[in-house]
C-alpha cells in the first residue's frame, strides 16, 4: 500500500516555486563561495542510507512498549512500510534485517522486495536474547558462553544469517552480542575474549570472498560491569585478528558522553578499519533517538571526516551507512523520514566545507578561523539541495507532510490488528 503518486504531485506542484526560488539564491550564495550547487545536489542524489528493519516498529523503554495503530505484524509488512519511506525521500533504497525477527522464505523476501524497489543491506544476527524452541539459552553469554554447545549454538546461527543473505544479495553481516558480565569476579576476561575471537574466526571462515563482517562495539548494556566489546579499541584488535573482510562498525549512540566520535572514525579510516555507520542519537547513553535530534553538529563533523577521506580517496574506504533508532512516542515511519533527511543534509553540508580554506587555517595553526570555516558550513541551509533532490528524483518535497496527508497510517490500522503493549520492554 504505496503513498499515492498523485498525491505527493500534487503535493509538490503547491511547494515547487518556491523551493527553485530557495534553490536558485542558495545557488547563487554558493558560486560566490567556488561550488557548484548542481555538483552537490548529485552527490547528494547519489547518496542512500539503509533502513533497519526493526525500526518501522514502535520500540520500548526498559519498562514498557506502548505500540501504535498499524504495527507491522511480519517482515512483509515492514518492507512495505520501508518502501513508503523510499518513495517519499528516494533516500533510502535499500533494508538492514535481522534474524530471526525477519526469517520467512528468502526467496519470497527477495521477490517481495523487488517488486516494492527495495534491496538489501547487512544482515544482522540476534544472539542477544532466546528464541522459542531454542535449545541453549543465551544469558550467561553467546559467542563467549563457558559452554561449547551454546557457542556452537550462536556460531551456526550467525553462518544460517549469511547463507540467507547470499540469496537475498546482501554482502555484509553485522555481530553485536551483549555478552559481559555483571558483578566483578563473574568471569575470566582474558578466556571470555579467547572465546569469543575463537568462534568469530569460525563465522569468518564462513564469509564468501565479497563479503564484510561488522563489528559492532556497545559500551555496557545489557552487560553493566564489563562488557566483551567494549570500546572501539578492542573493535579495532577484533577487525585485525579476523582479517581483511573485518571492519568496525560505529554506532553513535554505543559511546559515552564525552567521546570525541568523529575523531575514532577518523582512525579506522586511516587504518582502513572503518566498515560502517548505526546512526542515531543519544543524550545520556545508547539511547537509539531519532538521528541528530540532540546532536547535530556532531553528525555534521563525522560528515566532515567522511568527505575528507572521500576527496582524498582512502584506500580501502566504503563505509556503510544504517539508520538504527528506537521510536517510543513517534510514528517510526516519520522518526526514520526525518533522520534520513538530517543523514543526508550533514552530508550535504560537509561536502561544502572550503576544503583549501581549512587546511590553510590548520597548517597555520589558526584554531579560531579554522572552527569558523566549519561553522559556516553547518550553519548554511542546505535543505533546498536536499528538497530538489527528492523532487527530481520522483520523492517529495516535503516527506513528512505528504505522508500525513496520504493517511498511510490510518489506512494500515484498517488491515493490521491492533498489537499488545503487554510484555518486554527494550526491542
Amino acid at each position: 500500500m504505496m503513498i499515492d503518486k498523485a498525491l505527493i504531485a500534487r503535493d509538490n506542484a503547491a511547494r515547487a516555486e518556491t523551493l527553485k526560488r530557495d534553490y536558485d539564491t542558495l545557488g547563487e550564495r554558493l558560486d560566490r563561495q567556488g561550488i557548484a550547487i548542481d555538483a552537490i545536489k548529485a552527490k547528494v542524489a547519489a547518496y542512500g542510507v539503509a533502513i533497519p528493519s526493526w525500526g518501522v516498529g514502535t520500540g520500548g523503554t526498559r519498562f514498557a512498549r506502548f505500540p501504535g495503530a498499524g504495527e507491522p505484524r511480519h517482515i512483509f509488512d515492514k518492507l512495505e512500510d520501508c518502501a513508503v519511506i523510499q518513495q517519499l525521500t528516494r533516500a533510502t533504497p535499500n533494508v538492514s534485517l535481522h534474524i530471526p525477527w525477519d526469517k520467512a522464505d528468502p526467496t519470497e523476501l527477495k521477490a517481495k522486495a523487488e517488486t516494492l524497489g527495495l534491496g538489501f543491506d547487512a544482515m544482522n544476527s540476534n544472539t542477544f536474547q532466546d528464541q522459542d524452541g531454542q535449545g541453549r539459552s543465551y544469558k550467561f553469554g553467546s559467542l563467549t558462553h563457558t559452554d561449547a554447545g551454546t557457542r556452537r549454538q550462536a556460531i551456526e546461527h550467525n553462518l544460517e544469517c549469511i547463507e540467507i543473505g547470499k540469496t537475498l544479495g546482501s554482502k555484509a553481516l553485522t555481530i553485536w552480542i551483549g555478552d559481559g558480565s555483571n558483578f566483578p569476579g563473574q568471569v575470566n576476561f582474558t578466556r571470555q575474549f579467547e572465546r569469543y575471537l575463537e568462534a568469530t574466526k569460525e563465522i569468518y571462515a564462513g564469509l564468501p570472498d565479497d563479503w564484510r563482517l561488522f563489528t559492532e562495539h556497545k559500551m555496557y548494556e545489557p552487560a553493566f560491569y564489563s562488557t566483551v566489546v567494549q570500546d572501539w579499541g578492542t573493535n579495532y584488535m577484533i577487525a585485525r585478528e579476523l582479517g581483511d573482510k573485518a571492519f568496525c562498525l560505529v554506532d553513535l549512540g554505543h559511546h559515552a558522553p564525552n567521546v570525541n566520535i568523529e575523531m575514532i572514525v577518523s582512525r579506522l579510516i586511516q587504518f582502513g578499519k572503518l566498515g560502517g555507520f548505526h546512526f542515531n542519537d543519544s543524550k545520556y547513553g545508547d539511547d537509539d533517538l531519532d538521528t541528530a535530534s540532540i546532536d547535530p553538529y556532531r553528525l555534521f563533523l563525522v560528515f566532515n571526516e567522511l568527505v575528507d577521506a572521500e576527496i582524498r580517496q582512502a584506500p580501502g574506504f566504503d563505509p556503510a551507512h544504517m539508520l538504527d533508532q528506537s521510536h517510543n512516542v513517534t510514528d517510526p515511519i516519520e522518526s526514520l523520514i526525518v533522520s534520513a533527511m538530517e543523514v543526508g543534509r550533514a552530508y550535504a553540508q560537509a561536502l561544502i566545507v572550503d576544503r583549501t580554506a581549512l587546511t590553510g587555517f590548520q597548517e597555520d595553526n589558526d584554531a579560531l578561523m579554522a572552527t569558523t570555516t566549519l561553522k559556516t558550513a553547518f550553519r548554511t541551509d542546505v535543505e533546498p539541495i536536499l528538497a530538489m533532490t527528492r523532487l527530481e528524483s520522483g520523492g517529495a518535497i516535503a516527506p513528512v507532510a505528504s505522508y500525513r496527508a496520504a493517511g498511510y497510517r490510518q489506512k494500515v490500522a484498517e488491515i493490521r490488528p491492533a498489537v499488545s503493549g503487554a510484555g518486554g520492554g527494550i526491542v
